[in-house]
């Protein structure tokens, strides 16, 4: 890539036929970590963006949307979050939001790559401002092992992964939905990146069932993210609560409540909203 002229996502195995690309003002930064290729750039229209294997994880212009709702969706199915789990979000941007919650008193997150935590407090701290918070205690080590160690602790967990190759391949697998059971304490609630039913709807629905087999209320929600290929992104959301409805959030917020923790994409109408599919990807997850 020169640096004066255009990335684009290329990827033969996640979206053939197709890119996503930005013009590009500056090469920020650019390495080879113990893990992955880190790249970041500063882009003409989306301001600061983190490429991980040649994949953009995040832009400045819209990564509040995802991090609202990778957060927000699974707190807000919980009727009392307290102790919180994040595995990955190297950025900050989960732990940004979860803090946010006034029922979250305790977050530990674990991230494998240290380098992805240090390069995005030095060119993504409007994202890495989410590990100065006191009720985060950050971790640098694999998530599974993490959780081995953390059985019936947390009410929720949030896995914040990149696609399903590379380093992040295993959290997509059964193996990982049955580890987060067990670390979760009665009636927890998990929510993992959940990839883009019009790219591979059969990934989608395969990693579906994968969490059926675990937990008893499993669905499928859905943000608005314009620099993720096609636009849109999902969250695979769990609940060990039979009782759970997930369109119907718990801890709802009105708009002085929403303005306070300076939310800019999740509102309680949002949240409602998350869950209702087009009636292709519905029948094609659901049926």
């Amino acid at each position: 890539m020169n640096p004066a002229e255009w990335f684009s996502e290329l990827s033969d195995e996640l979206w053939p036929g197709q890119c996503f690309s930005l013009k590009v003002k500056s090469v920020l930064h650019e390495e080879r970590s113990k893990y992955q290729d880190i790249k970041i750039v500063q882009s003409e229209s989306h301001g600061v963006v983190l490429i991980l294997d040649g994949i953009i994880q995040c832009t400045e212009r819209d990564e509040f949307a995802y991090q609202e709702q990778i957060s927000f969706l699974p707190l807000c199915c919980h009727p009392n979050p307290k102790k919180v789990l994040i595995v990955g979000g190297g950025d900050g941007g989960v732990a940004r939001e979860v803090v946010k919650h006034p029922s979250v008193t305790e977050v530990h997150q674990v991230e494998i790559d240290e380098r992805v935590v240090e390069l995005s407090k030095q060119y993504l701290p409007f994202m890495a401002c989410g590990f100065e918070s006191p009720k985060l205690r950050l971790t640098i080590g694999d998530g599974f092992e993490y959780m081995k160690q953390h059985e019936g602790v947390f009410d929720v967990i949030i896995t914040d992964s990149s696609d399903p190759i590379g380093p992040a391949e295993s959290l997509f697998r059964e193996s990982y939905f049955e580890l987060a059971k067990r670390a979760l304490r009665p009636n927890g609630v998990i929510c993992s990146q959940g990839g883009s039913f019009w790219l591979d709807p059969a990934h989608v629905r395969s990693t579906l069932d994968y969490c059926r087999k675990h937990f008893p209320r499993v669905t499928y929600g859905l943000a608005a993210v314009p620099s993720y290929p096609t636009g849109q992104i999902g969250f695979f959301i769990a609940s060990l609560n039979p009782e759970t409805k997930f369109a119907e959030p718990c801890r709802t917020f009105d708009e002085k409540e929403i303005d306070q923790m300076g939310l800019r994409y999740y509102t309680t109408d949002v949240h409602r909203a998350a869950f209702t599919l087009p009636r292709f990807a519905a029948k094609a997850l659901y049926e």
